[in-house]
């Protein structure tokens, strides 16, 4: 097979998905690492813990799938049925694996209690296939080669499929990647998912490298994913599509990959040795948590402060003249001003929303105040509180860009 064309399929097993009790976590987290590893991924499935549906649908994915990946199913209770269904379809018998068995007996000793009969189950393997170690849970794998097919089956709790993922899928598939995939994401604020695709309109109908817009709480991200057979090579080819989405965004990419808003902004602050305050009302109260949890925070973080009622905002130093006003700007400038003041910072930001809702703003409006030694200006957005913190934090990043120092 070449390994710039292996089609994949993920299938979760569960009848707890199909009712909507858990949410399928496990095929995203497979979806997202098999770009790197030269794997395309076609279909996605769920099926319930029934041993005919299971077969019916591991036999559409065998007759088209170079790799399956298969999640859940694989506990000792009798609705647990992966292992018999793959058996079965394959036309392979199971047997009890004694060094399984001495593994899952051992686990359970050092656990204090004897192994169930039930989980013998968890010992058993088809001659097509190998364990799979799982050293987070009882459920061992399968890797099955067959037929020019590869069928890879893994435990359902999230927590123990990273483990083996990363233990030991991961590891083996790279080893027989024939490419290797490069990308960089840049995250840009300040347009619409439909204008920056406009904007970048030949590169997304390029097949190598390809470009993806994605809307995010904190911006349209632009993903580029560069597929070649060397990281040399593939770096070679980014470096050029870089320099045209830079050119095309510019001003508007704040950061990349993995950088986020709010420790871009706090590395700006310390750098520039400038402190913050933030007073939000009962519609934000995400931007001082979400600064805290910055490693540096104590740097620039005077504090943060949370103004459920009117008695709270006065009581805070915000005058009840302007509250008596209503949510608006003036009354987001004075909770930065009073922010700023009480707390002795450099910067104070201040968020209050209205619930008030009108043909153009179904959502109602947050207003931010951004106050500092020179005066105080203010920006109102629809009310949606990830994309009023990313907002905060994006004119905070602007104005801090434009200090000098």
């Amino acid at each position: 097979m070449d390994g710039e064309h292996l089609q994949a399929e993920i299938i979760s097993i569960g009848t707890e998905l199909l009712l909507g009790e858990i949410t399928d976590t496990n095929a995203a987290y497979i979806a997202g690492r098999l770009p790197f590893l030269g794997i395309d991924l076609y279909w996605i499935s769920q099926v319930g813990d029934n041993k005919a549906r299971i077969i019916e649908i591991l036999q559409r994915a065998w007759n088209r799938s170079d790799i399956i990946f298969i999640t859940g199913g694989l506990g000792p209770t009798a609705d647990d049925v992966t292992r018999e269904s793959i058996a079965e379809m394959l036309g392979e018998e199971m047997k009890i694996d004694p060094d399984l068995e001495k593994t899952l007996r051992e686990r359970f000793g050092r656990y204090g209690f004897d192994m169930p009969l039930s989980n013998m189950k968890q010992a058993t393997i088809i001659p097509s296939a190998q364990s799979i170690p799982n050293p987070a849970g009882t459920a061992p794998g399968w890797w099955v080669e067959k037929d020019g097919r590869t069928l890879i089956t893994m435990p359902g709790p999230p927590r123990e499929l990273n483990v083996v993922w990363q233990e030991t899928v991961q590891p083996r598939l790279e080893e027989r990647a024939e490419s290797v995939l490069v990308t960089r994401t840049f995250k840009t604020f300040g347009y619409s998912e439909g204008g920056a695709g406009e904007m970048v309109a030949d590169m997304l109908a390029a097949s190598n490298p390809t470009l993806g817009i994605y809307a995010k709480p904190d911006g349209i991200h632009l993903r580029l994913a560069v597929k070649a057979e060397s990281v040399e090579e593939a770096e070679e080819m980014l470096a050029e599509s870089d320099r045209r989405i830079r050119e095309i965004m510019a001003g508007h990419i704040w950061g990349v990959d993995d950088d986020t808003l709010e420790a871009i902004v706090g590395s700006l602050l310390i750098k520039k040795g400038l402190t913050l305050a933030v007073m939000e009302d009962s519609h934000g109260g995400n931007l001082a948590p979400a600064l805290n949890d910055i490693p540096e925070s104590k740097l620039f973080l005077k504090g943060g402060l949370l103004a459920g009622t009117d008695l709270s905002m006065i009581a805070f130093g915000v005058n009840p003249d302007i509250i008596n006003n209503g949510p608006g700007d003036e009354l987001a400038c004075a909770m930065a001003e009073s922010a700023r003041n009480l707390l002795g910072s450099d910067i104070g930001i201040g968020t209050v929303g209205t619930d008030e809702v009108t043909r153009d703003n179904p959502m109602g409006t947050t207003y931010i105040g951004i106050a500092d030694a020179l005066g105080s200006r203010a920006v109102s957005r629809p009310r949606r509180r990830q994309y009023v913190t990313a907002t905060i934090l994006f004119e905070l990043r602007e104005s801090l860009l434009n200090k000098s120092g």
